[in-house]
């Protein structure tokens, strides 16, 4: 039977593993993938399958968490004390709104 053709040997997965658990950003993933000659996805991947990779979390244009409808929603229901269903029809803009407001 003849061996799998590997991507990444034992020294590369060490280097790898070693040098994100030191910085976990996405400006080591670069890097790793530049110096082994990997895209980034792959280096995501194989850091995942390690157990190690850290998703960044995902922020909007001006740098602002993502917030989804859902919990603009969750937070108008909590606040009047009842299921409003209807609003999830409402442009996340006008919920956002809303939200500023109960939350004053």
């Amino acid at each position: 039977m003849a061996k799998a053709n590997t991507n990444y040997t034992d020294e590369m997965v060490a280097k790898m593993v070693a040098t994100y658990k030191a910085e976990p950003t996405r400006a080591t993933v670069d890097a790793l993938a530049m110096a082994l000659g990997k895209n980034t996805r792959s280096i995501i991947a194989k850091l995942s399958r390690e157990g190690v990779y850290v998703a960044q979390p995902r922020v909007t244009k001006t740098g602002e968490p993502v917030v989804r409808k859902a919990e603009l929603l969750s937070t108008i229901e909590a606040h009047f004390g009842t299921e409003l269903p209807s609003l999830v029809k409402a442009s996340k803009a006008d919920l956002q709104k809303l939200t500023d407001i109960v939350s004053q």
